[in-house]
Order: structure tokens, then C-alpha cells, then sequence
């Protein structure tokens, strides 16, 4: 016999079938409804047992009801009805993700008064718990009798319960997590957790209430499920939306937004409210950073903690993998970001060594597969088998808007040996050495030019004797808003955001705000920093580029010169002004980045936005003055950037007299960005063949673009006789 659980939104519950027959239909019912994904789950891991997930106990009469509804779809007439089991103890809500998955003895016998169970042992109580529970799934008929046993259960339940939440508080406590209570002005109040803030989690204690499947068959031998793509963490704008309709303009900025919430905190029955919901987070969030069973949330990457941010889809996957017996197998639906984000490098990790991954398969919604998500969302459809390492694993990705899948037809696409591509572990380290990302490559000749790329290092590699590009981010957008003014003034610096520049454009939408410049100064020093009119960053020309981006867009990397005299926000990265790297070199560097066949590297490892890391672990040939192409590439670059008087000091330098020797004709410009990729191309050592493939995968950009980039290629492409 095995068992397979079904997921549905937070919470687990469990449904019994009597016999092959109704899981069956209703695995049909979640086919019918879901044809266009089938959930790409084996059909060999079909069974007899069925246990689900929601977080709310409505949920529980809805599963009723969706099983209900799955026995009338397969009758063909009235005479194939059969009475619906008895499921009430077998669906069951919960959280999910905060319980005990395992309950030991010793420990729930030392946790402290048993009543009504006089002093049994663990074992014992187990033992009449699901005593009852079977007489209650093999009653024939419903009665009195029934709810009677029904209420006879819960009140067994209810002190083993109360006993087991003792033992999770104390694991709270071991990690020494406080409660939290917010403040309107000042920091938290901690205090002690109680018994009663662990009941208001909704423990689900799966070691209680699946003893048989996790203590005597090591897990469950399958799981299917389709978790939460949410962040856990307050929501200021969700939660205000409710109490203020200026609150619901999305494109509110964030001076506005704090002053409205000011306002609404002047309802005392508000701000309490508004208080106690941020409240509910600070200990969970601990909890889930520390606990043993979430040990791969949290990613390092030289030697610094990556990713913090706490994701649903995160969590439900580890537990996935816990649940999970030896040889026991996944089917679950999630964000794209679990293969691409640094955040889920450890996730990578631990399904690289210790699970063998079947397939994965990342898609678009641009056909609106999951209606309610915007259309540029990625998903992913990820199989794996515990207990195993894996060598290399079957993948297609679908990512083109224009080549977005019919819903009618993803079922043949999945089953399409085909579309698929064998990606080895092997190639993904040495590719993302840091981050582990799986490049969504489309085909082998992808993977050839990757490989040929690689001949260069990765720009976040230090390498003595060469320039060295460091990036960073400066002001924070939330945390240091008290520091934006919204006019310039004097003694003001202008503050860029991502969405203020472009490829070789540094003023592509004006500044919303300004920062004095010595409370600046004083913030990028730090406490404890000492100005002493040193030079600092801003001072200097830097490389800019924008951190949110995404690979479905005409370009994903969007790098631009910064002026000297201007700070960024955290939606830019920016280079280190100070390093030995030369104006020179930096317009190398941001001329490569812009370039399409650089685009097409990046764009197969990038979801929805641009981490640093990601940029370091791009391959950047580290030419310097006197290499081939290096006076080609920068002489160039500098045109198209030095086209404003705050360029001069870099023009002059550069070899131009001033920025009125920088090219703004728009013909001209498109003519130099042309030459640019045509002499990168052959910088990266990619024939022809391989060029005019990468122009291919951008479909957003202009034909006209694609044919004067390969025009310029053949342009220099090298003379017969010429030395190599």
C-alpha cells in the first residue's frame, strides 16, 4: 500500500478511499480540471491513500465537496452512486509548516499533566487515537453513534495535543525566540512565548497525526502539490488598502504612502489593529531561520548570508523533502526562482546531493495557465525522488512571449521527448560557480556557446595584474527615505533609480528625489565613519545598472555611465568608483554587458530581477589597453556615453575634446551599437553560425537592430591571411 499526498494550499489533511477506484476518479476530477498540466506527476505513484493541504477549515468542507463532486463525474448513471466515505478525521486543516514531524516519546511523557489519558504513554495514546479513528472510516452508515464516536475522538485528541504544542514550545524557547510586540514608536517589547501564541499558530503536528506513515514507513512515498508563491513579511500597502482608497494607487511614492499611514494611525482601533499584525511575524520569521527542518533557507555565498527573504514555495519545498520516505517522490509547481535565485542556492544544493531530479520544466504565463498571475510570471514543474544525488536531469524552458505554449497544448509539450535537454550538475557548477543557477538553455548548441564563452573568467573573479569590477548599492528605498527630499536645492545630490537609465542613456526619466549632500556622506560612512572630505564613490564615474529586469523583456541587462555627483537607489547597482579599474576599462566593461551576445547569456539564468552575483558569474574578457579590440570597443562606447557637458572630464580623457563630439544622431547611435555586438561576437570567438543563432532568441527586438549587428560582424570578420 502506498501513500501519496496532495497539497492544496498551506495545510495538510488526509482523505481515505476505500478502495483503487476513488482515487482514481478523483485524480481524473484534478485532471479535468488542470488537463493543460496533468501536474506531470508519475502514474506509477497512483495508490489508495490520498492525503491533502489547506490552511483555512473551510477548506476542509470544500475538499468534501471537490471529492463529492469527483464520485458524481465518474458515475454513468444513478445506480453507480456510492455513499462518499467517512473522511472528517482524515481531512484536517493546520499550519503546515509549524509542527513536529516527529514526537518522542520521552518527551511528551516529561511535558506534563495528561488529562484524561491517566498517565498513558505515548505509545498508548497513539494506539487508541487511531483505534478510533479506524472504527469511525469502517462505520457503514452515518448516526447518532457516529457523532458520537466523532466527539469521543476530538476529546481524546485534544490533551495529546495540548501536550505535544509543550514540547514545540520549548523547541521555540531551546532557539531562543522571543515574542515581539510592536510599537507604534521604539523598538518591540520582547517577552517569553506562551503556550497560548503557539495554539494561535495552528500547529500541525504531522508526527502525531501520520505516526504510522513517519515513524513506521520512514514518509510518504509521494507528494503533489502547487504551495503558496508568497513572502512572509508585513505588508504596510495590503494591509493599509483596506482602511484608505489613496492607499490603492499602485504608483504612489513612498512619501506620500508614509503620510497617509500616519494619518490612518491616528484611529487608535487602527493602529492597534495594525500593531498586532506586526506582531504575528517576528517570531514566526525566527522561527523558520532557525529551526532544523528549514536548515536550507538561508544561502551563503562568500561566506555571507544571501537571500534572506522568507518564501512560501521555499518552506513548502524542504518540508516536501522531509515528508518525504527514502526513494519517496515530488511533484510540485513553484516559481522559477527556485532554479535561478541565490536565495535557493542551498535549496539547489540540497536537491543536487541528496535527491535525484527527474525533470524540471520552467514556463511563461503568458498564456494565463494560472489566471490572477501576471502574464511575464514564470513557473516551474519540478520532479525529484529522495534519497539519491543527481548527475544530470532532464529540462525544457519555455520563456518567449512568442512562442508561449497554448494551455490546450502543454500536456504534449511535457511528454515531448523532444523539447527536453540533459543539463548536467557538473556544467551548472562550473557555470554559477556561486549561485548554482540552472541556465534555461533551449538547446545543445546553447550549451556550446556557454562553453565557449567560458574561456574567460567570470567578472566576479579577482584576478591579479587585471581590473577588477566591484558593484554595490548605496541608498535603500525604504530604509532611507527619511533622506530624500523631493526638490532640488542646493548642496542636493540627485538620487538615480534603475528605471532613470538605459543602455548608454543616464538620464533616460528624470530624478523623483534629492539628498543633502553631507547627511549623505555621512550615511555612506557609516556610524562609525570619520569625513574627513575624503573622496567617496559618488564623486567618481561610475558603471550603473538596473536590478530589475527580467529575460522576457527586448534586453535584460540595462548598464549605463553614472555622472560624477549623483547617488543611487537600491534599484541600481553601481561600481565602485574607488578600485583600479580605469574609466577606460569601465566603459569596456559596461560596453560588453550592454551587448546582445552578453543579453543571451544572462538572460537564460535570470528570472525577474538582476543580483550581483549574477553579473560575477558572467564570463568578461578583461582587455586592457593595447589588446586586440580593447580601442575599438572604447572609443565607441565613449560616443555613445559622453553626450552631456557632465561627461566632459570623461570625454577629455577618453580621447574626446568634449561631450560635443559625442554621437546623439539616433542613426549614427544605432550604427555604433551595431558595430559594438558585431565586435564582441568576434571578441567571444562565435562564428557566424552561432551570432545569427543568438540574434534569434530576441524577438522583441528590431529586425533592423538584428541585421546591422550581423552586417557589422561580417564587416570584421577576419580578411583570408590574416594572423589569428
Amino acid at each position: 500500500m502506498k501513500t501519496l499526498i496532495y497539497i492544496y494550499s498551506t495545510v495538510f489533511g488526509t482523505s481515505k478511499f476505500l478502495n483503487d477506484n476513488y482515487l482514481n476518479d478523483y485524480l481524473k476530477d484534478i485532471e479535468k480540471e488542470h488537463s493543460s498540466l496533468n501536474y506531470y506527476i508519475k502514474k506509477k505513484i497512483i495508490s489508495d491513500n490520498l492525503y491533502g493541504v489547506d490552511i483555512m477549515p473551510e477548506a476542509v468542507e470544500i475538499a468534501k465537496l471537490r471529492l463529492f463532486l469527483a464520485l458524481v463525474s465518474a458515475a454513468q448513471n444513478v445506480n453507480d452512486l456510492e455513499p462518499l466515505p467517512n473522511i472528517d478525521f482524515n481531512i484536517m486543516a493546520g499550519n503546515s509548516l509549524i509542527g513536529l514531524l516527529r514526537v518522542d516519546d520521552a518527551e511528551y511523557e516529561g511535558s506534563g499533566t495528561q488529562l484524561n489519558l491517566f498517565h498513558k504513554t505515548y505509545r498508548q495514546v497513539l494506539e487508541e487515537k487511531n483505534r478510533l479513528i479506524s472504527i469511525y472510516r469502517h462505520a457503514s452508515t452515518y448516526s447518532q453513534n457516529l457523532q458520537s464516536l466523532r466527539d469521543e475522538i476530538a476529546e481524546k485528541k485534544a490533551p495529546a495535543i495540548e501536550n505535544i504544542n509543550k514540547i514545540l514550545l520549548e523547541d521555540f524557547q531551546q532557539l531562543k525566540i522571543k515574542f515581539e510586540q510592536s510599537q507604534i514608536s521604539g523598538k518591540p517589547i520582547k517577552r517569553s512565548l506562551s503556550i497560548a501564541d503557539i495554539e494561535a499558530l495552528q500547529p500541525f503536528h504531522w508526527g502525531y497525526e501520520f505516526d504510522e506513515i513517519l515513524h513506521q514507513r520512514g514518509g510518504f512515498d509521494a507528494i503533489i502539490t502547487n504551495p503558496p508563491w508568497e513572502i512572509f513579511k508585513p505588508n504596510a500597502r495590503e494591509f493599509f488598502v483596506q482602511h484608505n482608497e489613496l492607499a490603492k494607487k499602485s504608483k504612489m511614492d513612498i512619501k506620500t504612502f508614509e503620510k497617509e499611514q500616519n494619518k490612518i494611525l491616528q484611529n487608535p482601533e487602527i493602529a492597534e489593529t495594525w500593531l498586532k499584525y506586526l506582531s504575528e511575524f517576528p517570531h514566526v520569521s525566527a522561527y523558520y531561520r532557525s529551526a532544523e527542518q528549514y536548515k536550507n533557507q538561508i544561502s551563503i555565498v562568500n561566506g555571507k548570508k544571501s537571500g534572506t527573504d522568507i518564501n512560501f514555495y521555499k518552506l513548502f519545498l524542504e518540508q516536501c523533502f522531509n515528508l518525504l520516505r527514502p526513494n519517496g517522490e515530488c511533484g510540485i509547481i513553484i516559481p522559477s526562482g527556485v532554479y535561478t535565485d541565490l536565495g535557493t542556492k542551498q535549496l539547489r544544493e540540497m536537491l543536487f546531493v541528496q535527491t535525484e531530479i527527474d525533470a524540471l520544466f520552467g514556463l511563461s504565463n503568458e498564456r494565463f495557465i494560472f489566471e490572477g498571475v501576471h502574464h511575464s510570471f514564470k513557473f516551474c514543474l519540478l520532479t525529484f525522488e529522495k534519497g539519491k544525488s543527481t548527475e544530470s536531469f532532464q529540462a525544457a524552458f519555455r520563456i518567449n512571449p512568442r512562442e508561449a505554449i497554448r494551455v490546450d497544448k502543454l500536456d504534449t509539450f511535457l511528454n515531448n521527448q523532444d523539447e527536453c535537454i540533459e543539463i548536467s550538475v557538473n556544467l551548472i557548477r562550473r557555470l554559477s560557480p556561486d549561485s548554482l543557477s540552472v541556465m534555461e538553455f533551449k538547446n545543445e548548441g546553447d550549451i556550446r556557446i556557454a562553453e565557449k564563452m567560458l574561456q574567460f573568467p567570470l567578472l566576479g573573479e579577482q584576478i591579479e595584474g587585471k581590473w577588477n569590477l566591484r558593484l554595490t548599492r548605496e541608498f535603500d528605498m525604504t530604509n532611507d527615505s527619511h533622506l530624500f527630499q523631493q526638490e532640488p536645492g542646493k548642496g542636493r545630490l540627485p538620487l538615480y533609480e534603475g528605471k532613470m537609465i538605459h543602455q548608454f542613456t543616464h538620464l533616460y526619466a528624470e530624478p523623483r528625489y534629492w539628498v543633502d549632500e553631507k547627511e549623505g556622506r555621512k550615511a555612506l560612512l557609516g556610524r562609525n565613519g570619520v569625513d574627513n572630505g575624503q573622496k567617496l564613490d559618488y564623486q567618481c564615474y561610475r558603471l550603473g545598472l538596473r536590478s530589475i529586469a527580467r529575460n522576457t523583456d527586448s534586453r535584460t541587462i540595462i548598464v549605463s555611465a553614472v555622472p560624477q555627483k549623483v547617488v543611487c537607489g537600491n534599484s541600481m547597482l553601481v561600481s565602485s568608483g574607488m578600485d583600479k579599474i580605469s574609466n577606460n576599462e569601465t566603459i569596456l566593461c559596461q560596453a560588453i554587458l550592454n551587448s546582445l551576445v552578453l543579453d543571451f547569456y544572462i538572460r537564460q539564468m535570470v528570472s525577474a530581477n538582476i543580483n550581483m552575483f549574477y553579473i560575477y558569474q558572467t564570463p568578461v574578457p578583461r582587455l586592457t589597453s593595447g589588446d586586440k579590440y580593447f580601442t575599438d570597443i572604447v572609443q565607441r562606447a565613449a560616443k555613445l556615453i559622453c553626450t552631456a557637458p557632465e561627461f566632459d572630464e570623461l570625454a577629455q580623457e577618453v580621447g574626446l575634446h568634449s561631450h560635443r563630439e559625442g554621437v546623439t544622431d539616433e542613426t549614427e547611435r544605432a550604427q555604433l551599437r551595431a558595430e559594438l555586438d558585431g565586435i564582441i561576437a568576434h571578441l567571444y570567438g562565435l562564428t557566424e553560425a552561432e551570432f545569427t543563432y543568438i540574434l534569434t532568441t530576441f524577438p522583441i527586438v528590431p529586425e533592423t537592430v538584428k541585421q546591422a549587428a550581423l552586417a557589422a560582424y561580417r564587416t570584421f570578420a577576419a580578411s583570408p591571411g590574416d594572423p589569428p
